[in-house]
């Protein structure tokens, strides 16, 4: 297994905190970034479901990118979210997010349009070919509407640049095909999977639970990587109540960002419609489900 790679191995998809009026909070960015570095992550993805791409304009994302390579960036691989579902957009995204300082960019495929696995090809194809910058395909079919196909994948393998998935497909026999059939670096793209997914040869994760846990995912892919799988399944069980807690009850940048506010990274965990922040009841289940994986917050 590689030390690192362009993407990191230990990453989480980071929220983009905002003040209370919805601006994005550029302190706020800078701290969560330090907290991540601090906490032993090696990789930060940056515009990524979490970080609410999809209601970020263009100009905010890419500067939440800048921000994150100035406060961290040479000490982390700074992957950046480029999808969309108009290739001419992520083109430019991928440009404009090189220009800042991006190690890497992390791309999904097309949503709502629906194309089919040739268009996703040709997409792919076109970011890939826009910067010299390696990227991380995202398979998440549950929010996409689309998946990669393996045969898709298998094509994808080809180019040079386009060098690992970050797979949120939940099909562990599918993952195990794309395994031996190509060269992809495969990546956790959920966190209840994480450990059948490096078990069967996933290098690393892109979590969102890393926001409390980075120390912890640290050890459980070292576990892994030494064979030590007691040690491994100890530390998966022990964090099954805080991925219970800030996947289930809500969209994961929801409780993400109620979780930095309690450890006290961010002061708000403010989020842009159509989100809102999750009602008393949903904190109460993240503040146990914390507590339940040795993650309170103490006085």
């Amino acid at each position: 297994m590689p030390d690192t790679t362009p993407f990191g191995r230990v990453a989480t998809a980071m929220v983009t905190p905002m003040t209370p009026d919805g601006a994005v909070d550029e302190g706020g960015v800078r701290a969560v970034a330090r907290h991540l570095v601090e906490t032993g992550h090696d990789g930060i993805v940056v515009n990524g479901t979490t970080g609410e791409s999809a209601t970020l304009t263009e100009d905010e994302s890419i500067e939440a990118v800048r921000l994150v390579v100035d406060e961290v960036g040479d000490q982390v691989a700074v992957v950046a979210g480029v999808g969309s579902n108009d290739t001419r957009h992520s083109v430019e995204m991928a440009r404009r997010s090189a220009d800042v300082g991006a190690r890497s960019l992390l791309l999904v495929t097309p949503y709502y349009n629906k194309p089919t696995q040739a268009g996703v090809i040709a997409h792919c194809t076109a970011v890939a070919d826009a910067t010299d910058l390696p990227v991380m395909l995202y398979d998440i079919p549950g929010r996409t509407a689309i998946p990669f196909t393996t045969e898709t994948l298998v094509a994808l393998d080809a180019h040079p640049r386009i060098q690992a998935v970050k797979d949120a497909k939940g099909d562990l026999a599918a993952t195990s095909e794309v395994l031996a059939r190509t060269d992809h670096l495969i990546y956790s793209g959920e966190d209840a999977l994480t450990l059948p997914l490096l078990a069967i040869g996933a290098v690393g994760m892109v979590s969102v639970t890393g926001h409390v846990a980075g120390r912890e995912h640290v050890e459980l892919l070292a576990a892994t990587e030494r064979g030590d799988l007691a040690t491994a399944r100890q530390i998966h069980t022990r964090l099954l109540p805080l991925v219970q807690a800030m996947m289930t009850t809500s969209q994961g940048a929801i409780m993400a960002k109620a979780a930095l506010v309690e450890l006290g990274v961010i002061d708000h965990a403010t989020v842009r419609l159509p989100l809102v922040e999750g009602p008393p009841e949903h904190l109460e289940i993240l503040r146990k489900g914390m507590a339940a994986s040795g993650l309170a917050v103490t006085a």
